[in-house]
C-alpha cells in the first residue's frame, strides 16, 4: 500500500505502534491499561480458540460501573474495567473460571438485567454446550445443550437477543444456529423438529414436542461453519456470515430472507451494522471488508488494506458524525439521548437519531461519515471513512431517471423510519441500481466504470465526540417472544401469503421428511456464476476504499476491536487487552501512571 510505504520499509515497517493519528487527533496506547492474565505472560496460542472481549455496564453508584470479560485458551476472567482512568489491577479478577476438555468460545451479558449485583452472562463452548453465569455472584445458574444432543459442534457466536431478558441465539461451526429460552430446559432427548419455513439455503424448524423445551427454533444457514451472527440496532433483522462466503441478512421475526451478497473469495468470518441500521460491513478469507446496503440489497463498496484475512469489523458510533443543513430542523438535543450509557448493541444515540431522521429530511443536503475498522490476522487495524462521494455516487441523470421506480421496490429500511429509501428525492439516488432479495440472483446493472476511488473527508465533517448511548425500548420482536405460547399452526398462518414465492414447491414437507433439508444445502453455488452479478460485484465495478490509517498493533493475530466513548478496545491471540484512549482523552489516566510510558511497543 502506498501509505505504508511512505512511511518506510525494512524495520519500521515491523515496528508495533503505540499511537496514530487521524483527523480527530491521535490515539494513544495506555500501556496501564492493559488487561491480561494476572501473570501477564504471553498466552502460547497455538489451537486455541480466539480471545475474546465482552462488556457490560452494571450502573455502579461509584461511577465505575463498566466490567470486562474475556477468554483465554480455556480460562475465563471476569474484571472492573478501568479504561481511561485508572491503571488495571490485575491481581483482583472478580470472577476467574477454569474449564477442563472444553475452552471457552465466545461470550455476551445481557445488559437489560445487569446491576450491581448480579449479571447474566452467557458463555459458548468448543464442545457445543452454552453455560449461562452469573460472575458476581458466581453462581453457575444452566448448562445448555449439556449433554450435546443438540448440536456436537463448536458454539462459535452467542447473543442474547434484544430486548430480551430470556431468549438466545447461538450459532455452531456445523451451519445451524438455535433460539434457546433460559427457563426452559433442553430435554433428556434429542429434539424432533417440524419444518416452519425454507428458502434458498436456509430453513427454520421448530422444536416438536409436548412440553415446551429447547431448542424454541432451529435455523440450518448456507454451507459449513457459521461463522457469526449480529442483530440490527433495531432487533429486528439478524445477519449471518458463513464459511460459505455469503452474507445472509434474514427478517428475524417473520423468519425470512431479506437479502444476500457473496465475497469475492473464501468465507466470511464477521459481520456489523452501521449506528442507523443502513449498511453491513463484513470481512473474512479475502482480505477485503465489504459494504453491503441493506436498503439496496446490493455491494457498494469494498475496502482494501489487510494484508490477510479479516476477522473483526466494527462500527464507531462515536466518530460516525452527520452534519445537518438546519440544526433547528430537530427539537430536543443530544442530552435526550445521553441518560443512559450502555456497551453493547442497543444503542440510539444522538448520532444514531439523526441518521434514521435523515430519511425524512427530503431534499436538504445532510452530510454524512460513517466510521468503522477492522482487524486481521495479518496483525494490523485499520480504519475507515464511509463518505457521500462513495455512499451516493453521481450517477448519470439519464440512467438514474430510467430506473426511478426501483427505488419504490427495494427493500425496506431497518430502520423503519418514514422512507423507504435513503433519500427518494435526488435524483443521483443510488438505488437505480437496487432490487429486492427475490431478484438478488439477477446479474443486476453494474456500475458505471469511472467511479470514485477516494477516501476524501468532507472538511466539514468533524467527529461527534461527546455523543452518548441509551438503551432503546425496542419491544423483542413479537412472534419470536410469543414462541413459548403460540401453537406452530397460530404462528405458520398468521402471514400465509407473505410465504417466498421461491418456497411454494417445497411447502407441503411432511414433519417426517426433514431430511429433505439435504436438498437445500446440497445446491452449491459456483463462485465463477456469482462473480460480476449483484451477488459479488467485480472488483472495478464498486469504489474501492483505502484504510485511513493500517497500523500493526500486535505480535500475534488480532482477535477483538469494541469503540468505546472514550477508548478503542483491542486483543491479540497472546491475551492481552489493549486500551487506546481517544484524542483528548489520555489525561484522564493519572499521570503517574502513564508518564513516561514506553512507546513503540505493548508490554
Amino acid at each position: 500500500m502506498s501509505k505504508m510505504a511512505a512511511e518506510g520499509g525494512g524495520k519500521e515497517m515491523n515496528e508495533i505502534k503505540s499511537q496514530f493519528s487521524t483527523r480527530e487527533g491521535a490515539y494513544k496506547l495506555l500501556t496501564h491499561s492493559e488487561y491480561s492474565r494476572p501473570n501477564r505472560v504471553p498466552f502460547n496460542s497455538q489451537g486455541s480458540n480466539p480471545v475474546r472481549v465482552s462488556f457490560v455496564n452494571v450502573n455502579d453508584q461509584s461511577g465505575n460501573g463498566d466490567r470486562i470479560c474475556f477468554n483465554v485458551g480455556r480460562e475465563l476472567y471476569f474484571y472492573i474495567y478501568k479504561g481511561v482512568r485508572k491503571a488495571a489491577d490485575l491481581s483482583k479478577p472478580i470472577d476467574k473460571r477454569i474449564y477442563k476438555g472444553t475452552q471457552p468460545t465466545c461470550h455476551d451479558f445481557n445488559h437489560l438485567t445487569a446491576t450491581a449485583e448480579s449479571v447474566s452472562l452467557l458463555v459458548g463452548f468448543s464442545a457445543g454446550q452454552v453455560q449461562l453465569i452469573d460472575p458476581i455472584k458466581k453462581e453457575t445458574s444452566k448448562l445448555f445443550n449439556e449433554e450435546r444432543l443438540i448440536d456436537k459442534s463448536r458454539v462459535t457466536c452467542v447473543k442474547w437477543v434484544p430486548g430480551s431478558e430470556s431468549l438466545f441465539l447461538v450459532a455452531h461451526s456445523s451451519g445451524n444456529m438455535y433460539l434457546y429460552n433460559v427457563e426452559h430446559t433442553c430435554g433428556t432427548t434429542a429434539p424432533h423438529y417440524q419444518l416452519l419455513k425454507q428458502g434458498e439455503s436456509y430453513a427454520v424448524h421448530t422444536c416438536k414436542s409436548k412440553s415446551t423445551r429447547n431448542p424454541l427454533l432451529k435455523w440450518t444457514v448456507g454451507e459449513g461453519a457459521l461463522n457469526e451472527f449480529a442483530f440490527s440496532p433495531d432487533g429486528k433483522f439478524l445477519a449471518c456470515v458463513s464459511q460459505d462466503g455469503f452474507l445472509r441478512v434474514f427478517n428475524f421475526d417473520a423468519v425470512e430472507l431479506h437479502g444476500t451478497m457473496k465475497s469475492y473469495f473464501g468465507g466470511l468470518l464477521c459481520v456489523c451494522w452501521s449506528p442507523d441500521g443502513k449498511y453491513i460491513v463484513a470481512g473474512g478469507e479475502d482480505d477485503l471488508v465489504t459494504v453491503w446496503s441493506f436498503v439496496d440489497c446490493r455491494v457498494i463498496a469494498r475496502g482494501h488494506g489487510h494484508k490477510s484475512w479479516v476477522s473483526v469489523v466494527a462500527f464507531d458510533h462515536y466518530t460516525t458524525s452527520v452534519e445537518e443543513s438546519d440544526p433547528m430542523e430537530f427539537s430536543g438535543s443530544d442530552e435526550d439521548f445521553q441518560d443512559q450509557i450502555h456497551f453493547g448493541r442497543d444503542r440510539a444515540n444522538s448520532t444514531q437519531s439523526r441518521l434514521s431522521k435523515r430519511n425524512s429530511t427530503d431534499s436538504r443536503p445532510v452530510s454524512v461519515t460513517y466510521r468503522f475498522g477492522s482487524v486481521g490476522q495479518d496483525t494490523q487495524l485499520c480504519l475507515w471513512d464511509l463518505t457521500e462521494d462513495i455512499l451516493f455516487p453521481h450517477l448519470p441523470l439519464s440512467r438514474t431517471r430510467t430506473h426511478t421506480n426501483v427505488m419504490n421496490a427495494s427493500c425496506p429500511p431497518a430502520g423503519g423510519s418514514g422512507s423507504g429509501t435513503v433519500i427518494t428525492t435526488t435524483a443521483t439516488n443510488p438505488s437505480a441500481n437496487g432490487s429486492n432479495s427475490s431478484a438478488a440472483n439477477t446479474p443486476g446493472n453494474s456500475l458505471p466504470a469511472p467511479l470514485p476511488r477516494s477516501n476524501s473527508l468532507p472538511h466539514s465533517a468533524a467527529g461527534t465526540g461527546n455523543s452518548k448511548s441509551s438503551a432503546t425500548d425496542n419491544p423483542i420482536a413479537t412472534g419470536v417472544s410469543k414462541f413459548a405460547t403460540l401453537s406452530l399452526h397460530d404462528r405458520k398462518d398468521r402471514h400465509p401469503d407473505k410465504d417466498h414465492k421461491r418456497n411454494h414447491s417445497m411447502g407441503h414437507i411432511s414433519s417426517k421428511s426433514s431430511d429433505k433439508l439435504n436438498l437445500l444445502t446440497k445446491t452449491k453455488t459456483d463462485p465463477a456464476k456469482t462473480l460480476g452479478t449483484q451477488l459479488c460485484p467485480r472488483m472495478e465495478d464498486v469504489p474501492l476504499l483505502e484504510p485511513l490509517i493500517c497500523k500493526k498493533i500486535a505480535h500475534e493475530r488480532l482477535t477483538v476491536l469494541i469503540f468505546l466513548e472514550d477508548c478503542i478496545v483491542t486483543a491479540c491471540q497472546e491475551g492481552f487487552i489493549c486500551t487506546w484512549a481517544r484524542p483528548g482523552k489520555v489525561g484522564l489516566l493519572s499521570s503517574q501512571n502513564q508518564a513516561n510510558s514506553p512507546s513503540g511497543t505493548v508490554v
